[in-house]
């Protein structure tokens, strides 16, 4: 693989079904925005690459990041950066982008094996676990690394330079 061969890993909405079709199977998938890649986000993808033969990570467009509400200003890093990061981990098999609020249509194209969510979420609750579950998937939660978000990161970012 060239130096730059990690950017194959990069898939539109409209490649990315085929692309997932070709992965080792079963097929995790998680999403987020990722903003600010720290311990936390890296220990949480290879807890989720361990369940299963590839990673499959969506990312929020910047228009959907904005959207929760994160602040005027985030995310801090576009897209196409966040999702170049993202593929150069060894972890991740696969990204791609949704521009909803939630995945919940992007899992119903890509019909993943494994649905994974950090551990503040009730898988429960999701309407993304009934659909996976409906075609023969699992949900999972996975515990978060206490200590590490983008958002402490960007406070403390802040306050030392005032």
């Amino acid at each position: 693989m060239s130096s730059a061969g990690f950017l194959n890993k990069l898939a539109s909405r409209e490649d990315a079904p085929a692309k997932v079709a070709a992965l080792p199977r079963p097929v995790v998938f998680t999403n987020g925005v990722f903003d600010v890649l720290h311990r936390g986000h890296v220990t949480y993808l290879e807890q989720a690459r361990a369940l299963g033969g590839s990673l499959v990570v969506a990312l929020n467009t910047d228009a959907s990041s904005k959207r929760l509400g994160k602040g005027a200003d985030r995310p801090l890093n576009k897209e196409l950066d966040r999702a170049v990061v993202m593929a150069a981990l060894e972890s991740v098999s696969l990204v791609t982008w949704f521009d909803e609020d939630t995945p919940l249509s992007l899992i119903s194209q890509l019909k993943p094996d494994v649905l994974v969510k950090g551990g503040d979420y009730d898988m429960r609750q999701l309407t993304e676990t009934a659909v996976v579950e409906a075609y023969g998937g699992r949900a999972v939660a996975i515990g978060f690394v206490e200590g590490y978000s983008t958002t402490s990161l960007v406070t403390k970012i802040r306050q030392s330079l005032t």
